[in-house]
């Protein structure tokens, strides 16, 4: 059975940093589209960041781009996201997401909130 399992948000002043981890299980994790959503209450979802797992492409939304990094540890089966200087309008649920697409597909953050697998979500919140 295929799981995603995040870890790493937590509280955070604006300016400050989290890691977001995503481990994969019960998955063939080469090749595939990945990426990371987030959801505010009362706000629709946004894909923030995408890769492809085979050589890393990666791709962010204007809104993080140049604060948020994605990365992967293929040997780990472990996807990250690095979030730098972060701000209040940063809170939100963030959600892990794969799916077996291809490469050009992961460049459309649009998708990732429709992709076949995700996590359970780990809360993200920045106050001023």
């Amino acid at each position: 059975q295929v799981q995603l399992v995040e870890s790493g948000g937590g509280s955070v002043q604006a300016g400050g940093s989290l890691r977001l981890s995503c481990v994969i299980s019960g998955y063939t994790y080469n090749r595939r589209c990945m990426g990371w959503f987030r959801q505010a209450p009362g706000k629709e979802r946004e894909g923030v960041a995408g890769i492809y797992t085979g050589p890393s492409w990666s791709y962010y939304a204007d809104s993080v781009k140049g604060r948020f990094t994605i990365s992967q540890d293929n040997a780990k089966n472990t996807l990250y996201l690095q979030m730098n200087s972060l701000k209040p309008e940063d809170t939100a649920m963030y959600y892990c997401a794969a799916d077996s697409l291809a490469r050009y597909a992961c460049a459309d953050l649009n998708r990732i909130i429709d992709y076949n697998t995700r996590g359970q979500g780990t809360q993200v919140t920045v106050s001023s």
